[in-house]
């Protein structure tokens, strides 16, 4: 029996040949740190030196036995180390989506695409129960806390812009840039109360907040406001 290598895995000519789970995950990340090294034009040692620079080396011949399937081993902190070097993301080694089409996510399961395998890893698959809710809950507070400062920001640059208005065109057009910053910013601190209701009820603590935020974001009044019985969508 053939069999050949790719950039990414083992391929064979007969079904039956397919190598275990464990040896294609394996294969997947070598052959996506292969097409990345290549990308960047580096050589194996250039990958080796940025590995030792970042201060967990990993030396050339390591590296070069891994891609070529001589290495049976691949401990997770070399893949973070990996993917640092390489300017990725440690899942984008493991579930290189778009340079790869169908993963077996799990031993004995058939393929599903890289970007179901993707999600399922990083908890964004909203079926994987209570752990990944919690996961869900701390992206939505991140992201209304980012809405939430960016529309402050714009809010007290437009309140900027209608006290220093040279004429009274400019100055309503900038009253009505701050009323829908002003809007935008109440709506993202509902978001912002809402996700911490959320991460206290499945009994998280939620992350601190920015100085800037003067709203007394946790006063019960808030709390209540934003009760996730009432709603649960986040």
């Amino acid at each position: 029996m053939t069999q050949h290598r790719s950039d990414h895995g083992i391929e064979t000519d007969d079904e039956d040949d397919v190598p275990e789970w464990a040896d294609q995950v394996m294969a997947t990340v070598a052959g996506e740190v292969r097409r990345r090294r290549k990308e960047l034009r580096w050589s194996a040692q250039d990958l080796a030196d940025k590995c030792e620079e970042i201060g967990h080396p990993i030396p050339r011949n390591v590296i070069a036995n891994m891609e070529s399937g001589r290495r049976s081993t691949l401990p997770l902190v070399d893949v973070m180390i990996l993917a640092e070097a390489l300017g990725t993301a440690p899942v984008c080694l493991i579930y290189p989506v778009g340079y790869v089409e169908d993963v077996q996510r799990l031993p004995l399961q058939d393929g599903i695409s890289a970007l179901e395998a993707l999600s399922w890893f990083t908890g964004e698959d909203r079926s994987m129960g209570s752990d990944a809710d919690m996961l869900r809950y701390f992206r939505a507070h991140h992201a209304a806390a980012r809405t939430a400062a960016a529309a402050q920001s714009d809010e007290a640059f437009a309140q900027y812009q209608a006290k220093t208005a040279s004429n009274a065109t400019q100055k309503a057009e900038a009253l009505r840039a701050q009323a829908g910053a002003t809007q935008r910013a109440e709506a993202a601190m509902y978001q912002l109360r809402k996700a911490r209701a959320f991460i206290r009820q499945a009994g998280g603590t939620p992350p601190g907040l920015p100085a800037s935020f003067t709203t007394d974001i946790d006063s019960p009044t808030a709390i209540e406001a934003a009760d996730p019985a009432e709603d649960d969508t986040v």
